[in-house]
């Protein structure tokens, strides 16, 4: 695995004042991307202690004063899920309770979020829970990437920031030498973030048909679209056990395709997903570091730092400037 970045650049150089009412925290969730930003923006993380009681409960104490100041909380919900959703609630209210003057999320993966309605009875739908604890925990702002279902933005009686990644990884893939180029979605609910993917690449659309047996296993019919002796780039927001992406990659290539690539934003590789994408027909994978990839992973896996990006947005937050200007 590689990770491509950017070098560190200081946004705040030319706005000083503010710099004093500016503070970074973050959980043990992810603490490589908040270095990572914090050496972005030549701002220091904040003195805090996340650690754990002997019987497993979180201990959490922050060191430095943070009255009245700006507090950016950097935490992606990656495994193991709960236990940092829930040092995420707490980090929160330590927060509120030292009078922090605004608390914003930086959540870069939303968890909960494949659960964003009832769809049939007796069901809860986490994505709105997960909102409502943030809420009540204290947080005034949420900066996340790449939602899995963008209405979770109306779950929030707060501000939102939604980023996307597709323009950072696009930067990567038009170095890459790809002969007519196709973009394909691996299946109908990623057909959106395929059209945006290649009306900007300016090449075709396909899409694979894809009916699921299980919540872990699917079987591919059929492929809506023009795939025969082209490179194609399989989109998605997230690979989670790979099973959708891995065989629409095998029945891409036996329906013709040269190459097969794959470009996805949350990296989350749980179960099976790692033997899955090792045994795929895919040349190269592209992902980001929204959430830390531990463990053995594909010789072919490529990490995209998001942290320049979660930089500006978090620049312009702090500033009170426009973050959808990121992405004009």
């Amino acid at each position: 695995m590689s990770l491509i970045s950017t070098a560190p650049s200081p946004v705040f150089q030319d706005n000083l004042p503010q710099m004093d009412r500016f503070k970074m925290v973050t959980g043990t969730a992810h603490p490589d991307l908040a270095h990572e930003i914090a050496c972005h923006l030549d701002v220091p993380l904040a003195s805090a202690y996340v650690g754990r009681f002997p019987d497993g409960e979180i201990d959490i104490k922050v060191h430095d004063d943070m009255r009245g100041a700006d507090v950016f909380l950097i935490q992606p919900t990656c495994p193991p899920v709960n236990e940092y959703i829930l040092e995420t609630v707490l980090l929160l209210d330590t927060l509120r309770r030292a009078s922090a003057g605004r608390i914003t999320v930086v959540m870069p993966y939303f968890g909960y979020a494949r659960k964003d309605r009832k769809d049939e009875g007796r069901v809860p739908i986490s994505a709105k829970v997960v909102a409502n604890m943030l809420v009540a925990s204290g947080a005034n702002r949420v900066l996340t990437i790449d939602l899995h279902a963008q209405q979770i933005q109306g779950f929030f009686d707060i501000p939102v920031d939604h980023l996307w990644a597709r323009p950072v990884l696009q930067e990567v893939v038009r170095d890459m030498k790809m002969d007519n180029l196709t973009v394909c979605a691996p299946d109908v609910g990623a057909v959106k973030l395929a059209r945006a993917w290649a009306k900007n690449l300016d090449c075709g659309l396909a899409i694979v048909d894809k009916r699921r047996t299980s919540g872990d296993k699917v079987v591919m019919e059929n492929v809506i679209g023009d795939v025969d002796g082209c490179d194609i780039l399989l989109t998605d927001d997230m690979i989670s056990t790979a099973g959708t992406i891995a065989e629409a990659s095998r029945i891409l290539k036996d329906k013709g395709a040269k190459r097969v690539f794959i470009a996805a934003t949350h990296a989350v590789l749980c179960g099976p997903a790692r033997e899955r994408l090792a045994h795929a027909p895919v040349e190269q994978i592209l992902v980001t570091n929204t959430v830390p990839l531990r463990g053995d992973l594909p010789d072919n896996l490529t990490q995209v730092s998001i942290a320049p990006l979660l930089s500006r947005a978090i620049q312009r937050i702090h500033k009170e400037e426009s973050v959808s200007a990121l992405f004009d």
